[in-house]
């Protein structure tokens, strides 16, 4: 009995080749893997920013209600978070309209009004590269187009 016993136990665990084969696979799983996980991080990082632009008009807007009219350019996005101290002073002020303004790359959206491409306003993002222009990650993600234009 103790022979057999002794042999269970040697044929119990993996052999060193048994290990290196697995870890071989694993390794060839995480190299087809793990650069589609790391593409589909920056597919959400520009959904956010499209998410968090519409936020911010509807921000603009609630503050539009409260004040009669859009912040300047000068008072920008801050305008929406604590209460402007430049002309136009708004007279009804009730915010803060939103948390921050920063987009998924820890840049702030940038914001003109009037703005170039719609009268009222234009807000935008620069992208990963906080450069305006670019393509794929790195292009702009501004208001004034929506996804079917692009």
């Amino acid at each position: 009995m103790n022979r057999t016993r002794l042999r269970r136990m040697t044929r119990a665990g993996f052999t060193l080749i048994e290990l290196l084969v697995v870890m071989i696979i694993l390794a060839v799983l995480a190299a087809a893997v793990i650069p589609r996980v790391l593409n589909r991080t920056e597919e959400a990082k520009v959904s956010r920013a499209q998410s968090d632009i519409d936020s911010i008009k509807t921000a603009l807007d609630h503050y539009k209600v409260d004040n009669g009219d859009y912040p300047t350019t000068d008072q920008g996005l801050e305008a929406l978070r604590t209460m402007p101290q430049s002309d136009p002073i708004p007279k009804h002020w009730s915010g803060p309209y939103i948390k921050q303004y920063m987009d998924p790359w820890q840049n702030p959206y940038g914001y003109m009004s009037p703005g170039e491409h719609d009268p009222d306003y234009d807000i935008w993002s620069n992208g990963a590269d906080g450069q305006q222009g670019g393509e794929g990650k790195n292009a702009d993600i501004v208001s004034w187009e929506t996804q079917e234009t692009k």
